[in-house]
């Protein structure tokens, strides 16, 4: 669907127990652990003291919500262990901030479905309720293997590295709309990952940002550089809503493929992303041309992330590229939908988003005979936070729901429209802002959470 364009260290804990200092294992990793709704295990009011209340919040980057997962089964934030109150085991037992003592009640194991068990009362860690509102209580309760039960942690003996670090990559367009600096975006909520938008033609075979900014020397080759000097990289996204199209301009596919390959080439790169709208979606001639462009850069550049992104109604998307693609042979590293432009405001864009996911879920199985493992691990969501081009509202909160429904089920691919536009209105240019009520990057950091 058309988006608003123009045109569109580790933490070493140390454990006071009686008379003796006992530090956390060297082999931990630390993060965020977040749960229902997307949102985090927060330590109330960030106090260390013992008894504190442990609770689902908002995610917000604090030291209340840096938690280390040690290899010995404690889980520590504050420097104290997370732990059952009262050495309890029955359903509804509170969690707590205690001094590490080494006991039962505070060992836990951090499974591969995403149940963090205490073994000693054979119980998960639960969100009280059901309750997604910040400040719940959380507990242990029978294991139900509900959303509000399941939680996505860093491992131990791992890095802090996200399992697929580019996954979460939200736009950032240089062309107008007052870019931000990405070094402020990566100071302000951690995400060091780009999808810069958007490679054109220029009238003829050969890319260009927006058909007219040369792939060196501008502002977008300062970008790609400021990124990478935080650590992060960028996924430039051809195509879009609006201007000439490189899959429409190319004469045919081996065209079409040199030229995705002179920007892999002007870069280096480890992933791209197609974004096909308009003509360049509907088009059969030019699906087919961008299908078999891709299976020759796919060959070409192994290792490759290659994204596809299209869009979709509220059920799923139009079938008819996949499933040409997956006749043709060619498999891509995510299939993300753009769930919004649905028609008209006051419509749950959260529910609506997942709705549609689990249509493209379905058209992944049917035309490559996945599981619905594989196909929720071949696709992707690029959303569009605030006030859509139909006046739809996609809220923080829907944010929320969507992070839970990827986290859940290890989607490739969480992305949004825009980083340009995730900050309040002041007056500024067009498509600088959400429309709605919001701090800046409000959006960024809860899609932040996303570890694949």
């Amino acid at each position: 669907m058309p988006r608003t364009l123009p045109a569109a260290v580790s933490l070493t804990a140390l454990c006071l127990t009686t008379g003796l200092l006992t530090a956390a294992p060297a082999q931990a990793a630390t993060g965020t652990i977040t749960g229902l709704a997307g949102k985090c295990l927060d330590v109330a009011g960030a106090n260390s003291a013992d008894g504190t209340a442990v609770q689902l919040y908002d995610c917000n980057g604090t030291a209340a919500q840096q938690w280390t997962v040690g290899s010995d089964g404690t889980i520590r934030a504050l420097g104290k262990c997370l732990d059952v109150t009262g050495n309890a085991t029955a359903d509804g037992a509170k969690a707590q901030l205690w001094s590490c003592t080494g006991g039962a009640n505070q060992k836990w194991t951090v499974t591969a479905a995403h149940d963090i068990v205490n073994p000693q009362a054979n119980k998960c860690l639960d969100v009280a309720d059901n309750n997604s509102a910040n400040g719940t209580r959380i507990q242990i309760w029978s294991c139900s293997g509900g959303s509000n039960q399941k939680w996505t942690a860093p491992a131990p003996d791992d890095s802090t590295t996200p399992t697929a670090p580019m996954a979460m990559a939200p736009y950032l367009y240089n062309g107008w709309g007052s870019p931000p600096n990405p070094t402020a975006v990566t100071n302000a909520t951690g995400v060091k990952y780009f999808t810069l938008a958007f490679v054109l033609s220029n009238g003829y075979c050969n890319p260009q940002w927006d058909g007219s900014r040369a792939l060196a020397g501008g502002v977008d080759q300062q970008t790609i550089n400021t990124v990478r000097a935080n650590g992060g990289d960028v996924i430039p996204s051809f195509g879009g809503y609006s201007g000439n199209k490189l899959e429409s301009s190319c004469s045919g596919a081996s065209e079409l493929a040199a030229a995705y390959q002179k920007v892999i080439n002007a870069y280096g790169l480890k992933a791209i992303d197609i974004d096909l709208e308009s003509d360049a979606y509907s088009n059969p001639t030019v699906q087919q041309r961008t299908v078999d462009a891709l299976k020759t850069v796919k060959a070409g550049n192994p290792g490759l992330k290659v994204y596809v992104t299209i869009g979709t109604g509220q059920s799923g998307p139009d079938t008819s590229l996949i499933n040409r693609a997956a006749s043709s042979g060619l498999t891509v590293d995510a299939w993300a939908i753009m769930p919004f432009d649905f028609g008209g405001a006051g419509q749950n864009m959260g529910n609506l988003t997942t709705q549609a996911a689990e249509g493209l879920k379905n058209a992944l199985k049917n035309a490559y005979g996945y599981s619905d493992d594989q196909a929720y691990r071949d696709m992707g969501i690029s959303s569009m936070n605030g006030i859509t081009d139909q006046n739809e509202t996609v809220s923080v909160a829907d944010f929320r729901t969507i992070l839970a429904y990827a986290q859940q089920h290890h989607l490739a691919r969480l992305t949004f429209w825009s980083a340009n536009r995730d900050r309040p209105c002041t007056g500024g240019p067009a498509d600088s802002c959400s429309g709605v009520g919001q701090s800046d990057w409000d959006y960024t950091r809860v899609f932040a959470a996303y570890t694949g």
